[in-house]
């Protein structure tokens, strides 16, 4: 199977799982988050999650609830971000923003619940005895991601920093921790229930850091493009710290590293390779797969 199929036939698992935890009528929270997550956007974190669980043969049933919480928790952060106290957008995968479409009031609230629900897919998630530990860790990990020292973290550096007090190590910690926590949790949750080796479980940590920063590199690189016809400023970033050349050639050296990290799991990171040029080549976006 060409590795574009695979990750196709991957998204629409996630996709299929997505819309069954989401299916429910009986509160009007439901509606505000189905419209927050479906359809999607390239589910690249959840996917990252598949193909690194897949490296180490872990079976899907187990990665999947995993796999969707990560996207949960990632749209309920993209709900909170666009809020008027936050980065007050009015658009989002070219729809009205949740608070623009429903309200401040319930998409603060459906971001709430999407996020409760993530915790609850992944407690409730059906492991043999023996493998109890790794959902644990599992969890643990995930949770790590998405609190003061991830996701939410970052957000605070990204609506406090000023551009005049930038420096490196600052715009590297607001990536790491807004961008990179959750998509190198997701790598690592894959290994974790793939039961990989300690060396490989760090191989392939080394790839989702880099793979974190690569990709906020990117998205700022194309916001500050979008902007400059906008007239809009610039939230803090790579790009303005270092201007556009310098951060296209950070993304690559940043890509390359991470494909370097696969070096000793031929020929099965091809997804994760796959995955780690697409940020270079935009023929190769999954949404397209």
């Amino acid at each position: 199977m060409r590795i574009q199929d695979s990750l196709a036939a991957k998204k629409r698992l996630i996709e299929r799982a997505l819309e069954r935890l989401l299916s429910r009528d009986d509160s009007l929270l439901f509606p505000v988050m189905r419209y927050a997550v479906l359809p999607g956007g390239k589910r690249f974190r959840p996917l990252l999650l598949l193909s690194s669980g897949a490296c180490f043969n872990a079976a899907p049933r187990l990665l999947l609830p995993f796999a969707c919480a990560i996207e949960l928790i990632h749209n309920y952060s993209l709900v909170h971000d666009d809020l008027p106290s936050m980065d007050n957008d009015d658009f989002r995968r070219g729809k009205p923003t949740c608070h623009r479409a429903f309200g401040e009031d319930l998409a603060i609230l459906a971001g709430d619940a999407l996020l409760t629900l993530a915790f609850e897919v992944m407690a409730g998630a059906a492991f043999p005895a023996d493998a109890l530990v790794r959902k644990h860790e599992a969890i643990r990990t995930i949770s790590r991601s998405a609190g003061v020292d991830g996701l939410i973290g970052g957000q605070v550096l990204d609506i406090t920093l000023k551009p005049k007090r930038l420096t490196r190590p600052k715009i590297d910690e607001l990536i790491r921790k807004k961008t990179g926590a959750l998509i190198a949790a997701a790598v690592e949750v894959g290994a974790i229930l793939g039961r990989a080796r300690p060396a490989e479980r760090c191989a392939v940590l080394d790839y989702g850091k880099n793979i974190g920063l690569a990709f906020q590199v990117r998205d700022d690189i194309l916001d500050s493009r979008r902007k400059k016809k906008t007239g809009v400023p610039n939230r803090p970033g790579y790009v303005v710290f270092a201007g556009e050349e310098k951060a296209g050639k950070r993304l690559e050296g940043l890509v390359r590293k991470a494909v370097g990290s696969l070096g000793a799991f031929s020929p099965r990171a091809e997804e994760l390779r796959w995955l780690a040029l697409s940020l270079l080549e935009p023929e190769r976006e999954v949404a397209r797969a």
